[in-house]
């Protein structure tokens, strides 16, 4: 029961880590990174796709995105959604690749950027709290179900706390790396 009990914690911890992860990766240091572009959508031969399924992404340096379509009849199309993304990236084109230039940031951007990634990463330490307290239920109501000790249950909420304890470090060092990379970039 008690090893269920840190397992469910930790899965839930773990996704909440992961997204954090992934909503860190779409924000905008100042520096290339495929990942901007993640969530435009390309409208192709009448459906909707993403990006990278019509396209290669890639760095061309510290301040240039490379997009490389599949299709050279896509090059309008997705020129025309990056421009349209409101991202503040300008696309062009030169008949054969996409290239997106990455321009500076402004403070008052790197500010509302650093204030956005520390609202992703409260919503990750809340998911993780929320997972601490329905690991913690689970072993009160085995408690009182006779199906652990009252000491088993003690060494568990302490583990289930440790736990947490240690995802929320995970989240505060991610939240601090990324934020060096906004005021730096």
């Amino acid at each position: 029961m008690l090893d269920d009990a840190l397992s469910l914690a930790k899965d839930a911890m773990e996704k909440a880590l992961d997204r954090l992860h992934r909503e860190l990766a779409r924000v905008r240091t100042g520096r290339a990174n495929p990942s901007m572009l993640e969530q435009i959508r390309v409208d192709a031969y009448g459906t909707d796709m993403p990006l990278n399924q019509v396209s290669t992404i890639s760095v061309g340096d510290a301040r240039l995105l490379v997009i490389k379509p599949w299709d050279r009849n896509m090059i309008g199309p997705i020129e025309k959604a990056i421009n349209a993304a409101s991202l503040g990236l300008n696309a062009n084109n030169d008949g054969v690749i996409i290239r997106v230039p990455i321009p500076l940031l402004t403070e008052e951007r790197r500010k509302q950027l650093v204030k956005q990634v520390k609202e992703s990463g409260e919503d990750a330490k809340i998911a993780i709290r929320g997972a601490r307290r329905d690991a913690n239920e689970l072993l009160k109501d085995a408690e009182k179900d006779h199906d652990i000790s009252e000491d088993q249950l003690k060494k568990g909420l302490e583990q289930v706390q440790t736990l947490t304890d240690g995802y929320i470090k995970k989240v505060d060092d991610s939240l601090a790396k990324k934020e060096s990379e906004i005021m730096e970039g």
